[in-house]
């Protein structure tokens, strides 16, 4: 499938935009000084170690985390006045008062909101829910509830919900996290066929860049000593992540993937590693989303 144009992401208007952007937890500073600018069509994979403000940065957009200072719009606006124009799929979690919800329930909240009982439009929405479960592949498990689906299934399925309205920016908090690989180039082609036919801004929170390397357009890595902003080539390298950690970090590239070794790392270990994934609801940037 070919790759969106870049002449269509750089000649239009950023959909989202911070200046001088920073975020606080009282007297922690989480980032600061953040520029940046994402286009139509474009794939931005947000990286980091835990508690450097990844989570928070896609609230923030949501328009659920207000910025410490500077500036942030979503389509030239406050981000929460652009909310019925994102697409957003969460974190994996405990299902608890959704785990008797059949699959189709949960993408026509997508459509008309966390509703119960009745609703208008009964056969043009539930003919637009099953095209969108046809869209994303669940269609043969539209009326199973949600607890007796893998967590495969049930990422199609939020994927579709965050769909249903159409969004022009879909924003992805790791969607990718307790998926075996399958699922997981499952998940990454349904984000990717989605802003390549509609020109979908695509920010994609991961611990796991590898199995969307090839799609990305730009990272913003966030750690502790600062942020990069660029191509994953000129960001993912020895001295860039050497430089934000302030530590020796190694990058080595093999056959098309990427693995970081912290060679100074008291733990023994390496300050982040990008293949390493962690459990549902391990983000410690202060707050849960």
């Amino acid at each position: 499938m070919a790759a969106v144009p870049r002449a269509r992401q750089e000649g239009a208007e950023p959909v989202i935009s911070l200046r001088g952007a920073a975020l606080s937890y009282g007297a922690r500073e989480v980032w600061r000084d953040l520029e940046l600018d994402v286009r139509p069509g474009e794939f931005l994979a947000v990286l980091g170690p835990n508690g450097a403000g990844k989570t928070s940065f896609v609230r923030a957009l949501l328009g659920r985390q207000p910025l410490s200072a500077g500036s942030l719009t979503v389509l030239g606006r406050p981000p929460r006045e652009a909310a019925r124009h994102l697409g957003y799929v969460p974190q994996q979690a405990e299902l608890s008062a959704q785990a008797m919800l059949r699959a189709r329930d949960l993408v026509r909240f997508g459509i008309d909101g966390h509703r119960f009982g009745p609703r208008p439009g009964g056969r043009a929405v539930r003919r637009r829910v099953d095209e969108i479960l046809a869209s994303v592949g669940a269609s043969a498990y539209a009326d199973v509830p949600l607890g007796m689906l893998s967590g495969g299934e049930r990422q199609r399925v939020r994927i579709g919900q965050a769909l249903a309205t159409d969004p022009r920016i879909l924003l992805c908090d790791e969607p990718l996290l307790s998926l075996d690989l399958n699922h997981q180039r499952a998940v990454t082609e349904l984000v990717d066929a989605r802003r390549r036919s509609h020109a979908t801004a695509v920010v994609f929170v991961t611990h796991e860049i590898n199995p969307v390397l090839g799609l990305v357009d730009r990272v913003l890595y966030l750690a502790p000593g600062g942020h990069r902003v660029g191509p994953p080539q000129e960001v993912l390298t020895s001295e860039s992540l050497s430089e934000l950690y302030g530590t020796q970090v190694d990058v080595i590239h093999v056959r098309n993937r990427i693995v970081v070794v912290g060679a100074n790392d008291d733990s023994g270990g390496p300050p982040h590693h990008p293949n390493e994934p962690v459990p549902a609801g391990h983000e410690t940037d202060g707050v849960r989303p």
